[in-house]
């Protein structure tokens, strides 16, 4: 087990200076055209398409040190540094955004080590920051896709950034790093992409959706679809169903933060017993806190890019996609890759035992695997605030394979 104060790896990489917050900008790269569609599972397809990503770190001449970097379910390709817009985002790019979500895990001497590899991360197909998504225009209409951009698949978001990969000329990857529904992701690439990596490296994940995220992301889903602005979708030329996604936010936001760090982080005088929402006053800062955090949530993501992901996640099926009978048959593609499980102890959104089971199959597939279980007190969302507790092992990780 990995706690504070105990593990002299850890205690090294804590010392690190912070690195100077330097300014960088995303890029785009079409990953579709007429001539060469992106074919979707849901049987459509999108004739034009591109995807907003960064870029930190040099590939090397063998271009053979690339990490591809999956965001997790709200993230953006601005994993690092500062950024203070991205073209196209308009007011979307709140403060927020203008930091890098892993900025402290990427860099000189850091978990991605900049001064080693190359690192990518782009936006998921469907997203709302840059890349190609209900808010882009539809080339038929020239208005924004809105309800009829089509449902999309993490297979669709896996096999878009494979293109991505193919136009920056990288066949093979050193490794793919996600966490939450980016370890998704990760899995996704290194059974169906199998041979394009030789690292895979997902944190607080699990091998599929369970059944209470299934009804978390339906509630999320009712939430939205039944504010009156959404609209079916096509509400760009009015107002936004903020209602929907503030209440969305409150129903994901505790199963992300431990709700011990929830409470230490209200303030009593936040609280104003005469808030209300009608007949309703506040009893508790923890109301205001909730709403808070649903409302500027609201004011940095797009409803229909949100409903989008959540339908991606909630779909997530890779035996039903491969036509697998079984984990052991699907993992045993990957036996020439080595991977590194993270789990969280606290994590209610990916509790433990998920890890634990993608550990179990992945040995009994013969894959190498190493599992690290970490004691945090911030639930789910300490492989965003934590990088003490991760960096050793991910090093180790990466430049042991480099001795291969």
């Amino acid at each position: 087990m990995i706690s504070e104060g105990t593990n002299t790896l850890q205690d090294r990489d804590s010392k690190l200076p912070a690195p100077r917050i330097k300014s960088v900008a995303s890029k785009w790269m079409p990953i579709a055209s007429p001539n060469r569609p992106l074919n979707l599972i849901s049987g459509e397809t999108l004739s034009e398409a591109s995807l907003c990503f960064e870029t930190y770190g040099n590939l090397n001449r063998k271009r053979d040190n690339a990490i591809l970097l999956f965001h997790a379910l709200t993230g953006s390709q601005h994993a690092a540094r500062f950024n203070p817009a991205v073209e196209g985002v308009g007011d979307l790019w709140t403060k927020d955004c203008q930091t890098g979500w892993w900025d402290r895990f990427i860099g000189p001497g850091r978990a991605l080590d900049t001064d080693n590899y190359f690192i990518i991360c782009a936006n998921y197909l469907g997203g709302c920051y840059g890349s190609t998504g209900p808010t882009s225009v539809n080339p038929e209409t020239s208005e924004p896709y809105g309800s009829r951009f089509p449902r999309i698949g993490f297979s669709d978001i896996v096999d878009s950034q494979i293109r991505l990969l193919e136009n920056l000329g990288i066949g093979k990857l050193h490794a793919v790093v996600g966490s939450s529904t980016g370890g998704l992701l990760s899995l996704n690439l290194a059974v169906r992409y199998a041979q394009r990596v030789r690292n895979v490296i997902p944190i607080a994940t699990g091998l599929e959706t369970t059944p209470l995220q299934k009804i978390q992301i339906f509630e999320q889903i009712y939430a939205i679809e039944t504010d009156t602005n959404f609209a079916g979708g096509n509400y760009y030329q009015g107002n936004r169903p903020s209602s929907g996604m503030a209440h969305a936010r409150i129903i994901s936001h505790k199963t992300f933060i431990a709700t011990d760090i929830i409470e230490k982080r209200v303030k009593p005088n936040d609280h104003n017993s005469a808030q209300s929402l009608g007949w309703y006053r506040f009893n508790h800062p923890l109301e205001s806190y909730m709403l808070h955090q649903g409302q500027k949530f609201a004011r940095r993501f797009d409803a229909n890019s949100y409903l989008r992901i959540l339908d991606a996640w909630s779909s997530f099926n890779l035996l039903f996609e491969l036509n697998a009978n079984d984990y052991g048959e699907l993992l045993s593609r990957c036996g020439n890759q080595r991977h590194l499980v993270f789990s969280i102890d606290s994590d209610s959104c990916f509790p433990p035992v998920e890890q634990e089971r993608l550990e179990k199959q992945l040995k009994q597939a013969n894959v190498p695997v190493a599992h690290i279980p970490v004691r945090s007190e911030k639930g789910h969302d300490s492989f965003l605030l934590e990088p003490e507790l991760y960096a050793p092992h991910i090093r180790h990780t990466l430049d042991a394979a480099n001795l291969f």
